[in-house]
């Protein structure tokens, strides 16, 4: 938001400088982007009038003007477009200084001749005198402008435009009066605001207005002037504060409308009262209802927007803009005001929903006072009678039941300043700190009940009263005091894996930790997880990011193809972070997940291995070093995922709860995500992955250990899992370790079958081991695996 500091000053005016009062904003949390001066560095130019003008005679674009000053008659020669008779101008006589085309030149005015023709001075637009980067012809001065004048005294230039930029919670400070207000409450200085006492109905001029959105908009007021002159001029006062403010003159009543906006903070809005039929309603859209906005763009309305609306059409998006065909013009002769408070609620995105942001939308989004529209109304009544005439009809005011004027009062307990600030604040210092910001305050046993202004609508809960005793009382007045501070060694439980230990596992293995947005395209949600219901976005920030992930592959793989279009041919990346699903009775579900995804070359380019596209059992090998921290028995087993290759893909399980899914993209998948590599990824819950087994020592045999191999004849469709598990369970404790070391297909074995050899490792703790307890644990092993899987010794 841009003020100018004349502006503010005459609202209040403490004793510091400029510098100084943009430091104090700043601390009070209302930050100064930036302050430059209103206008350029410039001298000798008044406010002179054109008496006459004739053609040049040698040049048909140019005119040779007579202008006075005052004092005397000058020739200046001119090109402008808008130069004629009787024009109040800015005019920069001889020896003038204007800024220049470069940031520190000076252009000085001398007498000259213009093809053959004297020229003794310059009349001036508003970019020779630094006050637009535009513009289209010489500055239009008002006709009772003082003739010879300077024109620094008569606009106020010497002036600052100051720029802030303020948090979403201080809307109460986006125009004139709540900025006077903070710097007031921070310099203990007098706000002097613009008097404006009720104006007085002079007709009996009204027009209905019923609230159809009660709980929307809980207060509308309005107000018929009629017999208005909207040829009138705005003065220049008001259009150099909104020059100042960022804001072009577009119209006495667009002028007054917008100035009452800054000054006060209520938006505004005037319509053309010729063009209402039966009355003013503030309802909600009616399905597929379209309206035209002054901008001229034509949108169609969902049912959940918020309209100002006669009995025949649409009017105005509530809070936001006005439609084309029922704003003032220059025709204009009875208008009708509104001023109205909107929920934010209701407001809040719908203006970035139609492409659209208004400085009345970026005020309701963010808060309007409720009880500021009777006082806005009589201002621009008082503003539009000044300035374009008319009577003004009866203030017209409508509220509900959810309008409410009493404010909820809220417990600031003593104890807790010094508790929470670190500070100690003697009772009638916190009391003149919260008079002075205009609360309630009533005192009680323990501390105060304090009521906020109804401007103040971000005070809530005791923690804002704090925060706005600190910020009046000044960060920089807090003693820097050496903290009592007592360190304590916590435990390290032993059973739980540290997801540094995990991230530095894969980042050993050659992958890059990725952080991707919890927001994510709902179509690559339901490609890549169809299964899961996603959580959608009240207020997205686009359409691309409207709903809440339910896995961390939309992100990464997202990551992976950005990097792939860069030319990147090696891909290795993973992500730590939350998964949302809903859960039961509204609330949601937060799983923390860690996933990963491998694309490319196996290894990084070098001249001593040809190069090798990654596979499935390259990932498995990562998941596995990475499941090694567990200590627990983590079983993969063949399992189809509507996003992963069929024959490509195994659910993974730990101690025999289900962990997490490892695999290869779908091809169908791939497409719809326009990949061109296959992409390999896992996912897993960290819950699970974190949790692992207290290390513990085992005595190592003094015999020595027994390895027998032998290779067994078993259908394709037996995994190798299923072996060892058999294995397992048919041997005695004699059985240490088994190694898999070969599988053979082709010539020698029948179709559907596959040869597996195996290294059965054995070790008894008390004594060397026999032929005979070898070949005894052999026949075990091979019986067992004929009896379950018809398996046969490969001879």
């Amino acid at each position: 938001m841009k003020i100018s500091e004349q502006w503010l000053r005459a609202w209040v005016n403490p004793a510091i400088s400029t510098a100084e009062m943009c430091d104090q904003l700043t601390m009070a949390g209302l930050e100064i982007d930036s302050v430059e001066p209103v206008a350029g560095a410039f001298n000798n130019v008044v406010v002179a009038r054109v008496v006459s003008l004739e053609k040049h005679p040698d040049a048909d674009k140019l005119n040779v003007c007579q202008v006075t000053d005052g004092k005397e008659t000058l020739q200046i020669v001119c090109g402008a477009s808008n130069v004629r008779a009787g024009l109040v101008i800015p005019l920069a006589k001889i020896g003038a200084e204007l800024p220049g085309a470069g940031e520190n030149e000076i252009f000085k005015i001398k007498p000259a001749k213009l093809r053959g023709v004297e020229s003794s001075g310059m009349l001036c637009s508003e970019k020779e005198l630094g006050l637009a980067e535009q513009a289209d012809g010489l500055m239009e001065l008002s006709e009772d402008a003082p003739i010879g004048a300077d024109i620094r005294e008569y606009l106020g230039l010497d002036d600052n435009c100051i720029e802030i930029d303020l948090t979403p919670n201080r809307g109460d400070c986006l125009s004139i009066a709540g900025v006077a207000r903070e710097l007031g409450a921070l310099n203990q200085c007098q706000v002097t605001a613009e008097a404006c006492a009720p104006v007085a109905a002079s007709s009996d001029a009204s027009f209905p207005v019923e609230i159809l959105a009660t709980e929307a908009c809980s207060h509308y007021v309005g107000r018929v002037v009629t017999g208005i002159n909207c040829a009138a001029k705005t003065p220049v006062w008001m259009l150099e504060r909104l020059r100042r403010s960022g804001i072009r003159g577009l119209g006495p009543v667009v002028d007054i409308t917008n100035y009452v906006m800054l000054e006060l903070g209520q938006p505004m809005h005037a319509f053309d009262l010729a063009t209402l039929t039966g009355g003013i309603q503030v309802r909600f859209a009616k399905k597929n209802e379209k309206i035209t906005l002054l901008d001229g763009k034509c949108i169609e309305l969902d049912e959940e927007t918020l309209l100002i609306a006669d009995h025949a059409k649409a009017l105005a998006l509530a809070g936001v803009m006005g439609g084309e065909g029922s704003g003032v013009s220059d025709a204009t002769t009875s208008i009708f005001l509104e001023s109205a408070f909107f929920k934010p609620e209701n407001i809040a995105g719908k203006a970035r929903g139609y492409g659209l942001h208004t400085d009345s939308s970026h005020r309701f989004e963010r808060g309007v006072d409720p009880q500021l529209q009777v006082r806005a109304i009589e201002r621009a009544t008082e503003l539009v009678l000044a300035i374009c005439g008319g009577e003004a009809g009866a203030v017209i005011e409508k509220t509900t039941e959810a309008y409410s004027t009493a404010g909820q009062a809220i417990h600031l307990r003593q104890a807790r300043i010094e508790r929470l600030l670190g500070i100690k604040m003697q009772a009638d210092e916190v009391e003149a700190i919260l008079n002075r910001l205009e609360m309630k305050v009533k005192a009680v046993d323990d501390g105060w009940q304090v009521t906020p202004p109804s401007f103040r609508f971000d005070i809530a809960i005791e923690a804002d009263l704090l925060e706005e005793l600190v910020r009046i009382y000044g960060y920089n007045n807090i003693p820097r005091t050496q903290p009592d501070y007592q360190g304590q060694m916590k435990a390290q439980t032993e059973y739980e894996v540290s997801t540094s230990v995990l991230r530095s596992t894969l980042v050993d293995r050659g992958y890059f930790e990725a952080i991707t947005y919890s927001f994510i395209d709902p179509k690559s949600q339901k490609i890549l997880d169809p299964e899961s219901e996603a959580v959608k976005l009240a207020n997205p920030i686009s359409s691309e990011m409207s709903v809440m992930r339910t896995s961390l592959w939309p992100g990464l793989i997202q990551a992976v193809r950005h990097n792939l279009n860069r030319q990147h041919n090696r891909v290795r990346l993973f992500e730590t972070g939350l998964c949302f699903r809903p859960g039961k009775d509204k609330a949601l579900d937060q799983v923390n997940m860690i996933a990963g995804a491998i694309c490319g070359d196996l290894l990084p380019e070098q001249w001593s291995v040809s190069p090798q596209k990654v596979d499935f059992f390259d990932l498995k090998a990562d998941v596995e070093a990475l499941l090694a921290h567990t200590g627990e028995v983590c079983i993969f087993a063949a399992a189809t995922h509507p996003a992963l290759h069929p024959g490509q893909s195994a659910s993974i399980s730990i101690d025999g709860e289900f962990a997490g899914w490892i695999g290869a993209l779908h091809p169908e998948v791939m497409k719809q995500l326009d990949l061109d590599k296959t992409i390999y990824v896992f996912e897993l819950r960290l819950d699970i992955v974190k949790s692992a087994v207290l290390p513990a020592f085992s005595s190592l045999s003094r015999f020595p250990e027994v390895r027998r191999d032998l290779a067994v004849v078993i259908d394709k469709s037996v995994t190798v899992q299923s072996i060892l598990v058999c294995i397992g369970e048919a041997a005695s404790d004699l059985l240490r370790n088994i190694q898999v070391f070969d599988i053979y297909t082709g010539k020698g074995i029948d179709s559907g079958r596959k040869s597996v050899a195996l290294g059965l490792i054995l070790q008894d703790f008390s004594r060397t081991l026999t032929d005979q307890d070898v070949e005894t644990e052999v026949e075990k092993v091979v019986s067992s695996l004929k009896q379950k899987f018809a398996a046969t010794l490969r001879e």
